[in-house]
């Protein structure tokens, strides 16, 4: 079997076998024997080249799956064979074949395709493992670290059938496969014309939904609005209250992190329109934390019996969005406070508009004819001796690179960030940052920042801890530069440039951040992301 670099998770079953199951359909308990005349015997030789060594099953389109042997190459395969050939196997062939042009380690590879008109065959590699089904089936369903693991891989297959203009059109518990050894695999593409890349990522959110749960999404009862998908009529469906609305994972079981229940709800929410198959992937792959890193678990939900007493408005409304609602409302209540603290303050700052809107200053009062005024040395543009990425969040560290470039004089290149399905870094990041040494102290007059879209919130922020390359270090830092903050700070700024006045005069500064919160859209949508194209800090 091919080796794997992709996203994998730790076997939590005695071993046991893949059912493999072949493209189109999952195998149904009910389905009854095929007999056909002719129908192939252990030991026989197809193509001269592949020997059937034992029959594992027939799924429920009448196809007989095989564990075979390449003889040429000697390594096991899986053979699904469908009688007759010619035209009834039109779409299993063609589906073989458009996913042989897709090489991934989180795809099973399809070797072979045959049409002898009175059977047709289609040869893949051999997965030892069990479905996605059959894991959850017996052992319950999955902590959230592994049910992490195989949405990222779901995904990361995906990303590679999308990059072709491709569909899978059947993704769910029954051909997600986990090896022996851990590897994630999706199989049994269908390309009946019928499904969309759409339809394939709010699949992704059933596998998390299932993992999670152990119930499918998609049931009998379709999941506001959406469409029961094929071969997953055994599968139990969700809970759901008495208009139909199914419950959250977290409402269901205790210990899912907050994040990954909303990722999941939004891509199972038909009005909420899904990232594209490459930004969820790199968002599932940076969602792979430590189970002490999750938030605190919750409770089930209770749903109110149907006694005639009323339901509760959090579970009428939908608890993650009361939630979102309220929290929206205490940061109105609080800028409203930090509004009212300046104006009460009696500052005569005045704010900028347009794209060069300044960040108020610090008030100060104009001193007085009779009293002295130091000489103040002319400002200019000060020397950043060096420039590094602040992300304490993140455990892959896999957004550092190119920190120079936001101070190499050239507003049409600069650092970015990676792509993200939420403006507050998918929920996952507090922020991300732009650390400034300026190699001693220096008086500094204002700071501004160019960034590559409208619509960022950010601040500045000073303080006189040193850089240190590690998560840990970044935590440090952030926290302890928190206690200063330059001026106020922009909270989904209309321009590309921030500029920061509020500097102490009697203040030395040597050590700067530049402090992101929230990312603006794409153009275009897809997702959220900025870029800092360059850093200019003026002083003397």
């Amino acid at each position: 079997m091919a080796s794997s670099t992709g996203p994998s998770i730790d076997t939590i079953t005695e071993g046991g076998r893949v059912t493999q199951v072949g493209e189109g359909q999952e195998a149904e308990e009910t389905a009854p024997p095929v007999m056909t005349f002719g129908a192939p015997t252990a030991g026989e030789l197809l193509a001269e080249r592949y020997e059937l060594v034992e029959h594992i099953n027939n799924d429920s389109a009448g196809r007989l799956v095989w564990r075979g042997v390449d003889v040429v190459l000697r390594r096991p395969v899986a053979v699904v064979l469908r009688y007759p050939g010619g035209d009834s196997a039109t779409e299993m062939l063609q589906a073989a074949v458009a996913a042989s042009r897709v090489i991934h380690p989180n795809l099973v590879g399809v070797y072979d395709a045959i049409d002898e008109a009175d059977r047709a065959y289609v040869v893949r590699e051999w997965v030892d493992g069990q479905s996605l089904r059959e894991l959850v089936t017996v052992n319950g369903p999955l902590d959230p670290v592994r049910s992490t693991a195989i949405g990222s891989a779901v995904a990361s297959a995906l990303a590679a059938v999308h990059a072709t203009g491709m569909v899978h059109g059947n993704v769910h518990p029954g051909t997600v496969m986990i090896s022996d050894d851990g590897r994630v695999v999706l199989a049994d593409a269908r390309t009946d014309g019928d499904d969309s890349q759409e339809n394939d990522l709010r699949a992704v959110g059933g596998v998390l939904y299932f993992a999670l749960t152990g119930h499918w999404p998609h049931g009998e009862a379709p999941l506001r609005g959406a469409t029961a998908g094929h071969g997953r009529a055994a599968l139990p469906d969700a809970v759901r209250d008495a208009s139909g609305a199914i419950a959250a994972p977290r409402q269901v079981r205790a210990g899912v992190p907050a994040y990954l229940d909303d990722l999941t709800m939004d891509l199972l929410d038909p009005e909420i329109a899904p990232p594209s198959s490459d930004v969820l992937a790199a968002e599932l792959n940076r969602l792979d934390v430590p189970a002490d890193d999750f938030l605190e678990p919750t409770g089930p939900l209770r749903f109110a019996a149907d006694t005639g007493e009323e339901p509760s408005p959090l579970a009428a409304a939908g608890g993650r969005k009361v939630a979102l609602g309220i929290a929206g409302l205490l940061a109105v209540a609080l800028v409203g406070l930090l509004v009212g603290i300046s104006v009460l303050g009696g500052g005569d700052d005045k704010k900028g508009t347009g794209t060069e809107r300044a960040a108020n200053p610090t008030s100060s009062s104009t001193p007085s004819a009779d009293e002295s005024t130091p000489a103040v040395a002319p400002a200019h543009k000060l020397n950043i001796q060096d420039v590094r990425i602040i992300d304490p969040d993140s455990r892959k560290r896999d957004e550092l690179a190119d920190a120079e470039k936001v101070i190499d004089g050239d507003d049409e290149k600069g650092w970015e960030t990676q792509t993200y399905t939420r403006a507050n870094f998918g929920n996952f990041k507090s922020g991300m940052g732009v650390w400034i040494d300026l190699g001693a102290p220096h008086t500094v007059k204002s700071v501004q920042a160019v960034l590559s879209a409208t619509g960022a919130s950010a601040q500045l922020l000073a303080g006189t801890q040193d850089f240190a390359p590690t998560s840990a270090g970044d935590k440090d830092l952030v926290t302890s530069y928190k206690q200063t903050a330059i001026g106020q700070p922009f909270d989904e700024h209309d321009g590309t440039k921030m500029i920061f006045n509020g500097f102490d005069p009697e203040k030395k500064y040597q050590y700067l951040l530049f402090w992101i919160t929230k990312l603006p859209m794409k153009d275009g949508g897809g997702g959220y992301k900025v870029g800092v194209q360059e850093i200019t800090v003026t002083g003397s």
